[in-house]
C-alpha cells in the first residue's frame, strides 16, 4: 500500500466514522447566535478545501519538499495518534460530545482522561493529524490549509471557552481553564492561552 492511500483511507474512516457516531450525544440547550460561529466555520471549511486538493503534479513553487517513503510513513503514524486522540476524546466525553458549540443537557466541565492533559483534546488531535497530512503534501496549499485550519479550530475554542464560562456553574470552567492547557500539553501558559 502507498502512504498516500493510507492516509486518504484514515481520513475517510475518521470522518465516517465520526457522522456515525454524532447520534450518540445528549440534546442541545443553547447555542450561541449564528454570527458568532461564522468566522471559524469559514476558516475550517477554507482549511479542510486547502489540505485535500490532491498534492499530484505540484512541483516548482507550489511544491516546498519532497518528503521520501520513510517520512510518509511517519505521517501517516502521526495522522493515526492525531484522529486515535480525537477518538479517545469524544468517547471520554461521552454524550456531551457536539461539532458545534452548544450546552447539552446534563452538561458539566469534564477534566479527566485526555481532558486532563489539555482543554481541546479534539482539536489538539485533529492538528496533529492535519500538519502531519501537510507535512506528507509538502505544498503550499498543505501548508495554508494547516495554517487556516489551526486558525479556525484557535477561533473555535476561544468562542466556546467564553460561551461555556457564562453557561457553566459559577466558575467551574474558569478553575479549569486555570489548571489545564488549551491545545498542547505541558504549554507554560495555562489560562492565557
Amino acid at each position: 500500500m502507498r502512504p498516500g492511500i493510507a492516509i486518504i483511507g484514515l481520513w475517510i474512516l475518521w470522518v465516517i466514522s465520526w457522522i456515525v457516531a454524532a447520534r450518540w450525544t445528549n440534546p442541545t440547550e443553547a447555542q450561541p447566535e449564528i454570527k458568532s460561529v461564522l468566522p471559524y466555520r469559514a476558516a475550517l471549511l477554507a482549511g479542510t478545501v486547502l489540505t485535500f486538493i490532491p498534492a499530484h503534479g505540484y512541483e516548482g513553487a507550489l511544491r516546498l519538499w519532497h518528503i521520501g517513503w520513510t517520512g510518509a510513513w511517519l505521517c501517516v503514524a502521526l495522522i493515526a495518534v492525531g484522529l486515535g486522540f480525537t477518538w479517545w476524546a469524544r468517547i471520554h466525553l461521552g454524550t456531551l460530545w457536539s461539532g458545534r458549540v452548544t450546552r447539552k443537557a446534563d452538561h458539566h466541565v469534564v477534566d479527566t482522561g485526555p481532558y486532563a492533559l489539555v482543554r481541546h483534546p479534539i482539536y489538539t488531535g485533529l492538528l496533529l493529524a492535519a500538519l502531519a497530512t501537510a507535512a506528507a503534501k509538502g505544498t503550499v496549499l498543505g501548508v495554508a490549509g494547516f495554517a487556516m485550519l489551526l486558525l479556525g479550530l484557535s477561533l473555535k475554542a476561544r468562542l466556546e471557552e467564553r460561551w461555556l464560562a457564562g453557561e457553566l456553574e459559577s466558575g467551574a470552567y474558569a478553575d479549569y481553564r486555570r489548571r489545564v492547557p488549551m491545545l498542547l500539553p505541558g504549554w507554560p501558559m495555562r489560562g492565557s492561552q
